[in-house]
């Protein structure tokens, strides 16, 4: 790996977690917090900030699906899951929740090297997919929220959709906001002037 990692081992059993940290040191990396359960995971990853989570266990049970759902929305990191038995709907509920590796057959600390690498590049890729998706759904609201300001001023000033925009532009100039806020303020403001227009929803929302 191009750099030392900082590492967060979940892993009930005192002598593997030890055998594990001890591969892990041998590579470079550092485990800065070692946990008997997933329970506290969400909190002790954001005291921490760890760059990478590995919880060997028998097997994912809800509550362990759940810190991992919850650490996946709140403070997403690489998770490597090691799990002692194979099953299909825990395999796939992991993987709902945010586990970026899934290995059957136990922690084997020969293996953690490779395994970490691979869950860090599949974790990177998964983020750059959200941050462009989120990004294409915000771009989309704000062009709703344009697309809707013009109408009302073309309704309201009388004027055509290329004047519209052109008040728009000016206003934001004006302002040194973006169109799309602008946009919302202008929904507003006609919405007060005519309570059958209803205001703009909160940024950030989705159509």
């Amino acid at each position: 790996m191009p750099s030392p990692l900082n590492i967060l081992l979940v892993d009930d059993e005192v002598v593997r977690a030890a055998m594990v940290e001890e591969a892990l040191m041998a590579e470079g990396h550092r485990v800065i917090c070692r946990l008997a359960s997933p329970a506290s995971l969400n909190q002790m990853v954001e005291r921490h900030q760890p760059d990478v989570v590995i919880i060997d266990m028998e097997s994912p049970d809800r509550d362990t699906l759940e810190s991992m759902a919850l650490l996946n929305r709140e403070n997403p990191r690489p998770v490597v899951f090691f799990a002692d038995q194979h099953d299909s709907d825990m395999l796939q509920a992991a993987l709902k929740s945010g586990v970026s590796a899934y290995v059957v057959d136990g922690l084997v600390p020969e293996r953690v090297e490779s395994i970490v690498e691979v869950a860090i590049a599949r974790f990177d890729a998964f983020q750059s997919m959200r941050q462009e998706l989120d990004k294409a759904r915000n771009q989309l609201t704000e062009r709703k929220r344009i697309e809707r300001a013009k109408g009302l001023l073309m309704k309201h000033q009388n004027c055509d959709e290329e004047q519209a925009y052109r008040m728009l532009r000016k206003l934001a100039m004006d302002r040194g906001q973006r169109i799309a806020e602008v946009a919302d303020s202008v929904i507003d403001i006609l919405a007060r002037l005519n309570p059958t227009v209803p205001a703009s929803e909160p940024r950030g929302s989705r159509s």
